[in-house]
């Protein structure tokens, strides 16, 4: 089969106007379809990228019009043709996240998955794409980051030519484009590139890269601990910085994120703040996911079929355990306190117990239902849905503290998760790809394990109870506990949309706004005739003890309602953690569990 070519071109930046042509040297003789991808490995929902192509046409090697058809929403088919066939077409990209393609006269960003046309038929063949600068002296300082592999004659970080093995690849090595800060780390031996967009001001890049080189050598030794072998050859993190911006999206020897400028290092502050430790955070995730979902994956992921939904139950266990692990290997890399990791676990936990959406779906119903609940949550998805992240990283530090309770600490969740990179991630791009059935998971537990955990299966997995979470701490000295405000403020039970005006974004199920009436996108006016605003009803609420009656005026729609609110006890704002116990016994479970 000859390979595929492609060229991408940013034309017009100021239009966010992609050129990209496709060319089959040997088309289907009964005429060539192509696909664009309806959606992109790692965010399950169906995006419909094709709808972002503008225009669309067919050549022959003469350069003769071909005549070219869309059959269905994401599909085109063109007439037979001898010799070879392009298929020249634009791209609208303007879309800044780490999912689709973006660019203007600053930047240009794309995933394969929004840009490339998959001609069907010859998926497994070799791939070239030739990526070129847009013309004019505004982008002569333009470079080229990911971690495609380069074509001969084409040197790192230039325009040129970069290769790919099959489509599946191609689509899996996210790029970006135009101006930006470079640094490259080794983790045990493999290059990783840390590249930042955007304006930075007084960005420290020597302690961003020292950091994540602990964080990377910690996870590729918890996969190989004896030979702390990595996954790839050489490993980009590409990040854009924006005003207000967060988010990740994972590819085999690569991330692409979004992060608040502000939450990056700054040189000569040592505090860590806590946007950094959440940028530190995303990236941990994203890097977990190397091994954990792009090489261990749900058998229906092996292959990917991008024109329809690909469902599985085990989210929990692909997103959720990456979520459990991300904030792990922040403390047991030492690139966080153990105090720090005690915080950030007590907000998942105040976080997951906030929702009476837990005690309705479990978490293998929440993966299942990813692609029409979790990404396209409305005002009540947090009394209807659970979260696979949030709850699933619970359910893991569940089956970690079980087994190593049951074990004496000879066992952990690690042993699980190095027999699931033995069995079906380490050789996953050599060969056959092979995924991992549901059907299996609960055996391989068991035997990587040697533990009992049907029951964690059956309430935590596949049921709707809260976990025994203060219950499994204790062996291991650290005491949980609901952290409610001190101050005794009442609460109305919502949550506000932000911004100037009161406007309610979620009404909690039984809460007092509830039981008064009040709905998600009611604009609160006044409490007892006092104005109430975005910025100051804590402060009004303050003033009131709970079980008060409040008269509360609002709008619905431009309809003005008056209710009379009985408000409730102060919320719990998050758990703490604590030590309780500092007997050796303890301390050693401990330092075994997160090595501090």
């Amino acid at each position: 089969m000859k390979p595929i070519r492609y060229t991408i071109v940013p034309s017009h930046p100021a239009a966010h106007l992609f050129q990209v042509t496709v060319t089959v040297a040997d088309p289907d003789p009964a005429g060539q379809r192509f696909m664009l991808p309806v959606w992109i490995p790692g965010s399950y929902m169906v995006r419909e990228f094709a709808r972002n192509i503008v225009t669309l046409r067919a050549v022959n090697d003469a350069g003769r019009k071909v005549r070219v058809e869309k059959i269905d929403k994401h599909t085109w088919q063109a007439a037979p043709v001898k010799g070879a066939l392009t298929l020249h077409y634009e791209v609208y990209a303007w879309d800044m996240s780490v999912r689709a393609a973006h660019l203007d006269d600053t930047i240009g960003f794309f995933n394969g998955t929004s840009v490339f046309l998959s001609p069907l038929g010859h998926e497994d063949a070799q791939c070239v794409v030739d990526i070129q600068k847009p013309q004019g002296a505004a982008y002569r300082g333009w470079r080229v980051a990911t971690a495609l592999p380069e074509a001969r004659g084409t040197k790192r970080y230039s325009f040129g030519e970069y290769r790919a093995q099959n489509y599946d690849e191609l689509i899996d090595h996210p790029v970006t484009l135009g101006e930006f800060a470079l640094a490259t780390f080794n983790a045990h031996g493999v290059p990783h590139d840390v590249v930042i967009g955007g304006r930075v001001i007084g960005l420290d890049m020597d302690r961003l890269c020292k950091d994540l080189k602990r964080i990377c050598e910690a996870q590729i030794a918890l996969f190989e601990p004896k030979s702390k072998k990595a996954p790839v050859e050489r490993y980009v993190f590409m990040t854009q910085a924006v005003t207000d911006g967060y988010g990740g999206l994972e590819h085999r020897a690569s991330t692409a994120l979004i992060c608040n400028r502000a939450d990056l290092p700054v040189q000569g502050r040592e505090a860590m703040s806590e946007g950094y430790r959440t940028y530190l955070g995303l990236c941990s995730h994203e890097y977990f996911h190397t091994w954990n979902v792009k090489r261990i994956k749900p058998a229906v992921f092996a292959p990917y079929d991008l024109g329809v939904e690909n469902y599985t139950s085990m989210l929990w266990l692909f997103e959720g355990f990456t979520s459990y692990y991300d904030d792990l290997m922040l403390v047991r890399s030492g690139v966080i306190s153990l105090d720090d990791y005690f915080g950030l676990l007590g907000k998942v936990i105040g976080g997951v117990q906030r929702g009476s959406g837990r005690l309705k779906q479990s978490v293998a119903e929440s993966s299942f239902d990813a692609w029409v609940k979790y990404y396209r949550q409305d005002e009540n998805a947090p009394n209807a849905i659970v979260s696979y992240y949030t709850k699933g990283s619970l359910i893991a530090l569940a089956f970690d503290l079980t087994i190593r309770a049951q074990t004496g600490n000879r066992k952990s969740l690690d042993d699980v998760m190095r027999l699931l990179w033995k069995r079906f991630g380490r050789d996953f791009y050599r060969g056959q790809p092979v995924g991992v059935d549901e059907s299996e998971i609960e055996a391989i537990f068991a035997e990587a394990s040697g533990a009992q955990l049907d029951e964690l299966f059956a309430e935590g997995v596949r049921g709707t109870r809260d976990l025994p979470l203060d219950a499994l701490l204790a062996p291991f000295g650290v005491a949980l506990a609901a952290d409610v405000d001190k101050n005794g403020k009442p609460s109305l039970g919502v949550r506000l949309r932000g911004g100037a005006d009161c406007t309610l974004a979620t009404v909690h199920e039984g809460s007092a706004a509830q039981k008064a009436g009040l709905s998600a996108g009611d604009v609160l006016l006044a409490l007892d005739g006092l104005r109430v605003t975005g910025g100051n009803i804590d402060a009004l609420l303050s003033r009131y003890q709970p079980g008060a009656k409040v008269e509360v005026h609002a709008f619905r729609r431009d309809e003005l309602r008056v209710t009379q609110v009985k408000l409730d006890g102060p919320e719990v704002a998050r758990y703490k953690l604590a030590l309780s116990d500092h007997r050796p016994a303890a301390r050693k479970a401990r330092k075994r569990w997160l090595a501090q």
